[in-house]
């Protein structure tokens, strides 16, 4: 801090030139007797001088230029060396996909109204599950009814089959009958008049033996179509009630319990897991050494770092359009070959809870079969 009695001395003006002792100065009517002026104080010594200002030293730029090219070089070379730690052979061909899985449209076979739904919406369920019912109480009365006409024709078959019993006994004694009387007509005992009225009525019994043989037949057929009735109508009863076609996940419930649709109506629709693969698109080069049964493997997004195996079970014999969802590597090569790998069916099972269709991943192929699979694509499961 600046010492108050420097300040005092900058700031006071110059003292006027001393006078001899005695003198005054005449102002106006009055003279002032000007007092003798004390000696000026001298600076001390001792107060401290003010501060200089520091020079900063500048950073060579020379410095600077040398430190960033050599962390742009670090970092080139380690990219470099992760890139070379994940490279894949030549034999290795890779492809984007995601995965899939069959869908089961649980549908009605013919119009009505349902009566429940049993499944829920991510249910899991297994084959020959009921997942609905439909409502069967008109066919439940037709069904009866068409069980008490079987047994109408059956009894019908008993009677016709008592008459056929008659006929013959009345057949059998028109004929004894004939018999005689055509014998006592050649002996003369008998007219031709009586043996044409036997005759006649021999061939009555006879007609009436064929008509009660035909009404038992009628009747056995009739039994035949009642019975063939009733199997159509048990039927029906069955396919309303609606069962799994395989062991999956419901994916969506189309339809409520009261609603009545038409024959081919949607309720639910099943994700068969038995059938889990994931769809890839490789150029020909690829697709042309491939083979089903051939091994794959699959990265899925969701679990970095796990490797699931595969097989390839569909190659494509001819080649199509890449589609736009999927990226390739060599987007000169628009037609490419569609591949099916499909996940191993104990894993499916084993993470049928966890499988989702539509995680995209990666789907891997060997080019040369008997080539051994690089360690980053050795199997590791969760």
């Amino acid at each position: 801090m600046p010492n108050p009695d420097i300040q005092r001395v900058v700031a006071e003006p110059a003292a006027p030139a001393p006078l001899p002792q005695g003198k005054s100065v005449p102002t106006g009517q009055q003279q002032l007797r000007l007092a003798p002026t004390p000696p000026a104080k001298e600076p001390d010594a001792r107060l401290p001088s003010a501060p200089k200002p520091v020079r900063r030293r500048k950073f060579p730029g020379w410095l600077l230029a040398v430190a960033v090219i050599v962390t742009l070089g670090g970092a080139g070379a380690w990219y470099w060396w992760q890139q070379q730690l994940n490279a894949l052979p030549a034999y290795i061909a890779q492809a984007n996909g995601r995965l899939e899985a069959e869908q089961a449209e649980i549908a009605t076979k013919y119009s009505g109204r349902i009566a429940a739904v049993l499944a829920k919406e991510g249910d899991m369920v297994q084959a020959g599950a009921v997942l609905a019912r439909m409502d069967t109480v008109e066919l439940e009365a037709q069904l009866q009814a068409a069980k008490a006409q079987v047994r109408k024709t059956e009894a019908e078959k008993v009677a016709a089959e008592a008459l056929i019993v008659q006929r013959i006994s009345e057949r059998t004694f028109q004929e004894q009958e004939f018999q005689r009387t055509s014998t006592l007509n050649k002996q003369g005992w008998a007219t031709g008049e009586k043996l044409d009225d036997i005759s006649s009525r021999l061939k009555s019994a006879r007609a009436a033996y064929d008509t009660a043989v035909a009404t038992r037949d009628a009747a056995a057929a009739a039994i035949l179509a009642g019975q063939a009735e009733v199997a159509r109508l048990q039927s029906q009863i069955n396919d309303s009630t609606l069962v799994a076609p395989a062991g999956g996940r419901i994916q969506y419930k189309l339809a409520q319990p009261g609603e009545v649709l038409s024959a081919g109506g949607r309720v639910l629709t099943l994700l068969d897991l038995g059938d889990v693969y994931m769809t890839i698109f490789v150029p020909a080069r690829v697709a042309g050494p491939l083979s089903v049964g051939d091994e794959a493997r699959v990265t899925l997004d969701p679990l970095p770092g796990y490797v699931f195996p595969a097989k390839v079970t569909f190659v494509a014999t001819e080649a199509q359009f890449t589609p736009k969802t999927v990226e390739t590597p060599e987007e000169r090569e628009k037609l490419m070959f569609r591949v099916k790998l499909t996940i191993d069916p104990g894993l499916r099972e084993r993470y049928a809870n966890q499988v989702k269709t539509g995680i995209r991943g990666i789907g891997y192929v060997r080019t040369e079969r008997d080539a051994a699979w690089p360690d980053k694509l050795a199997v590791k499961l969760p």
